[in-house]
């Protein structure tokens, strides 16, 4: 007998390279069918959103921008 492979993990980071998935649910307040991103939603109709922690994958970490400012400072 053979052993069954394991399935494939992914790290959090390559978790979050990947393009969001589309996901359709009934708002939980008025009813209204609702589309969001990985399972994070917010209803135009009535205001209602889910909790962050409710999506399906973890949430990209936010990059630091230059601002123009600081880069035309660091010339002089």
């Amino acid at each position: 007998m053979t052993a069954s492979p394991r399935p494939e993990r992914r790290s959090p980071d390559e978790a979050a390279m990947e393009h969001p998935e589309i996901t359709y649910i009934g708002c939980a307040r008025c009813g209204t069918l609702i589309a969001g991103l990985d399972g994070r939603y917010a209803c135009s109709g009535c205001g209602w959103v889910n909790e962050w922690t409710e999506g399906h994958r973890p949430l990209p970490e936010a990059r630091r921008r230059r601002s123009a400012d600081s880069t035309s400072a660091d010339m002089a």
